[in-house]
């Protein structure tokens, strides 16, 4: 029998539409942006539906966006299927998804939270002072070592660990640049500056940290009733202090996604569902750990083939 983990995607997989045909075919999951609305006073489903890709793009609206989509995606898939879900995990933004997916947060909370979150990160640092690039084609330990380099211009740091041969590199702008020309010259196949407004994932985002730490107290955080793998130990959490104090972690802490799809590997999960949108998630494990089996919902289309897949082979 499959033993399955459900991750959710983070930053990035935001697109104009999304969640547009799941609400069209699934009137229930309406009350999700009903709620969204309600809690941030503005109209989500509109951003979602119509854009424009600009205003999406921000963080403060991108993170709630997501998250929310995301939990329309798990609602949809547990009105057809309750698939007993052993762990779950979710990238960056996502690991706030994985946390209402196991109870640990309501779901206007988490919206809540996400939303005061992306606010917190983007004015940390002021506009055009830091980025973020995405080195591929070599390996951490290389790229660690031109971080420590290049940190001669500045704050540059390893962010994301997303595969073995994709690392998100966060910090000053000047520095950032010198790590891609770096990462360039020692053989990189591709050095890319994202297009992000702050360097995530940074120590420049202490500031966005210590305010996140207050928000985090005003909400209601519970035990969560399945483990969470967390984004900066790569281990399971459960506990609700402990939950607070790895969020607030993250902040400034390296996503440790290789890591962590390789703990889940190794307890025996052979299966993972990516719910929400996108499959950015799906391409970074299949490089981690060929073997398992992935799948993904985003849209009313994934969801009828995962089902068909579901009671055909598993």
């Amino acid at each position: 029998m499959a033993k399955v983990a459900f991750v959710f995607p983070g930053q990035g997989s935001q697109y104009v539409g999304m969640g547009r045909d799941l609400i069209e075919k699934f009137g229930s999951t309406k009350k999700f942006f009903e709620q969204a609305n309600e809690v941030l006073g503005f109209d989500l489903k509109k951003l979602c539906f119509e854009g424009p890709e600009d205003e999406l793009k921000k963080t403060e609206f991108t993170q709630p966006a997501i998250l929310t989509v995301s939990a329309i995606c798990l609602d949809a898939l547990r009105s057809f299927k309750n698939i007993k879900v052993e762990a779950v995990a979710g990238h960056s933004l996502g690991e706030y998804t994985a946390l209402y997916c196991g109870g640990a947060i309501d779901f206007k909370d988490a919206v809540k939270i996400v939303n005061l979150r992306g606010k917190f990160m983007q004015e940390a640092v002021p506009l055009g002072k830091g980025t973020m690039a995405a080195i591929m084609g070599l390996e951490k330990e290389k790229v660690m070592e031109i971080c420590n380099n290049a940190s001669k211009k500045g704050v540059v740091e390893a962010a994301n660990i997303n595969s073995p041969i994709q690392i998100v590199i966060s910090g000053e702008k000047n520095a950032v640049l010198k790590a891609m020309e770096l990462a360039t010259k020692a053989g990189a196949k591709r050095a890319v500056e994202l297009q992000v407004s702050a360097p995530f994932h940074s120590s420049l985002m202490k500031k966005a940290a210590e305010k996140l730490a207050e928000g985090l107290n005003k909400i209601q955080i519970s035990d969560s009733k399945i483990p969470v793998v967390a984004n900066v130990t790569a281990d399971y959490v459960i506990r609700s202090q402990e939950i607070k104090d790895l969020l607030v972690k993250q902040m400034t802490g390296s996503v440790q996604w290789v890591d962590s799809i390789k703990k889940l590997s190794v307890d025996g999960f052979d299966s993972f569902i990516e719910i929400g949108p996108g499959s950015v998630l799906t391409g970074l494990i299949k490089r981690i750990d060929p073997k398992v089996k992935l799948y993904n919902i985003s849209d009313t289309e994934t969801l009828g083939k995962f089902l068909q897949i579901w009671r055909d082979e598993l």
